[in-house]
């Protein structure tokens, strides 16, 4: 196996692929140097000589400068580089194309088919609190109607979408909490939800209700608790009335043209941008060539990166919205009188990511190179079969709840050193390196690390294309088998 990899031809950093040592001789067809220092696994370290203020190259792109002259063979960080960003920038449209690779080959998955046409993964029956007081009596609703029906459930899984929202929120925040909620009421991996209120919160389930538009009244039922004598009857009652419409549920076969999958990245390290993030790019390109439907978030991540995404809009009215998406975040931060640039996390620098560009220039990867066909505002609804971006932060929790609420029947998330959590929807693993699929088989899904250990990333495609329609088709990913289910909603105002 290789000990390093140097990703484009105009870089002048490489990535060590395992700890690499001092006097080390580190040779391929290009070159021949001795490392001058240690290199822990995943860093950078320079190929050529680097003159202070003189950029970091890495991707074929700047991502960042030296602070100070480094010689050849030395490890590249924090201690001695830093990021070009700084402020708001101006852009000017400049469209580049490139035509999709990979061909229509009429896969399918096996999912349930709504009666609006929506298509879900799994018939899931949830119970949605419109406020965070009752959801405690959602754990004991959920369980007498467990005690009750045993084992004759048609469901894959039985849920209550937690939060602490609901009440005393205004503005934004109220909105944000009531549309987040109506998008997970709909969801088409749901077979069923009661929606449970108590009765005094300002997300009123009145309210709440008229808000969802056209439902299926056979589906989703409403309770407030402060207007029955015993919620835990009442909701047993409108629960088993939910199993009798959903009980004849089946899967069946559905075009791959019907998944809408949001990417997602955390927890990571040096090879986030050679392997997983990458093998994400190529399925995405893969999805989008069946008609399929793929949503990329987290916008701090894409600062740095982000003209890249404006030169792949569909057309200049695309463009502007992502303008829009990326402004409006960086004035989000200055509003707080935070600075716009400060990524990326600690945990990122110890896996070898030094600057924000080096972040984003990894992080936008997983968006393969299809054309970006619209912009999602935070809580809104996937309108277009394609490449979308979507209005949300880098917080896992809340990036990953954004995605499923945009109507993402999965999410793939990559990560270099691990997390267990899930969100509403089945959330993905796929690692960046082997050493964590195998420290942590619990929590990752899939490996991509054999990338750098010489498979061919076409093989390895093919290998996840199965997985993804594996999963689709009702395999569980393993924060469902570990039952961890998280729901996180962005909150930005006043709390009364």
């Amino acid at each position: 196996m290789k000990s390093f990899i140097k990703i484009h031809k105009n870089d002048n950093v490489a990535i060590s692929i395992r700890n690499l040592t001092k006097g080390e001789i580190i040779e391929n067809e290009d070159l021949t140097l001795t490392l001058k220092e240690d290199i822990p696994k995943g860093h950078k370290f320079s190929l050529y000589e680097i003159n202070g203020d003189e950029n970091i190259v890495k991707y074929g792109f700047p991502i960042g400068h030296a602070t100070e002259k480094i010689e050849e063979g030395f490890w590249v960080h924090s201690h001695n580089m830093k990021t070009n960003l700084s402020g708001v920038e101006e852009y000017e449209y400049k469209q580049k194309q490139r035509p999709l690779t990979y061909k229509q080959e009429g896969l399918t998955f096996k999912g349930y088919r709504r009666d609006n046409g929506q298509v879900g993964i799994r018939n899931e029956l949830w119970i949605v609190p419109t406020v965070g007081c009752v959801n405690g009596i959602a754990d004991q609703i959920i369980q007498e109607f467990k005690n009750q029906v045993g084992n004759s459930m048609p469901f894959d899984s039985i849920q209550v979408l937690k939060h602490n929202y609901g009440c005393s929120q205004l503005g934004d925040d109220h909105v944000n909490t009531r549309t987040i909620l109506g998008n997970a009421v709909k969801h088409p991996n749901a077979g069923g939800v009661l929606v449970l209120g108590l009765g005094c919160e300002n997300n009123d389930i009145d309210e709440f209700r008229d808000s969802l538009g056209v439902i299926n009244e056979h589906r989703i039922k409403f309770l407030r608790s402060q207007e029955v004598a015993n919620e835990i009857d009442e909701g047993l009652k409108l629960l088993l009335s939910i199993y009798e419409s959903a009980k004849k549920d089946k899967r069946e076969d559905v075009p791959i043209s019907e998944l809408k999958v949001g990417l997602k990245c955390g927890g990571s390290d040096g090879f986030s941008g050679i392997t997983a993030n990458p093998l994400l790019g190529k399925l995405s390109d893969y999805l989008i060539a069946q008609n399929a439907t793929t949503v990329l978030t987290e916008v701090p991540e894409m600062f740095g990166a982000e003209k890249l995404l404006m030169e792949r809009a569909v057309n200049e009215e695309v463009y502007r919205k992502i303008v829009s998406l990326i402004n409006d975040f960086k004035h989000y931060f200055q509003s707080y009188n935070q600075p716009v640039y400060e990524n990326p996390s600690p945990g990122n620098k110890a896996g070898g990511i030094t600057t924000l560009e080096d972040k984003s220039l990894g992080c936008t990867q997983k968006a393969g190179s299809a054309p970006v066909v619209d912009v999602l505002k935070y809580g809104e609804r996937i309108k277009s079969r394609g490449l979308n971006l979507l209005n949300a932060p880098g917080n896992d929790l809340v990036a990953s709840t954004a995605l499923a609420a945009s109507g993402c029947q999965m999410v793939l998330f990559t990560t270099g050193r691990g997390t267990p959590f899930g969100s509403f929807v089945p959330t993905m693993k796929i690692s960046t390196n082997t050493e964590i699929y195998e420290t942590k088989p619990h929590w990752i899904d899939f490996n991509a690390g054999t990338i750098i250990e010489d498979q061919e990333p076409e093989t390895l495609l093919r290998s996840f294309i199965d997985y993804i329609i594996k999963v689709a088709s009702g395999e569980l990913v393993n924060h469902e088998k570990n039952h961890f289910r998280e729901m996180a909603i962005f909150k930005n105002g006043v709390t009364l």
